[in-house]
């Protein structure tokens, strides 16, 4: 495994926002102390992305006050 893949045993957290039927669905899980990772649960096998946990924060708050 390479230093920076992301490990398979992390626990993912659902968004509160994603509902149960199979919509847009965001999982986050953190990844280091300082770092969280974000992907699609449709596809967990897909890409993710992986931000500061500073920059997640801003993010969350940012989705927060323009949803």
């Amino acid at each position: 495994m390479e230093s920076n893949a992301i490990p398979t045993t992390i626990p993912w957290r659902k968004s509160s926002y994603s509902g149960d039927q199979g919509g847009d669905c965001v999982e986050f899980a953190e990844v280091a102390p300082h770092a969280i990772a974000v992907r699609d649960s449709k596809t967990p096998a897909g890409p993710v992305l992986t931000l500061a946990s500073a920059s997640f924060s801003a993010f969350v708050g940012w989705a927060a006050y323009s949803g």
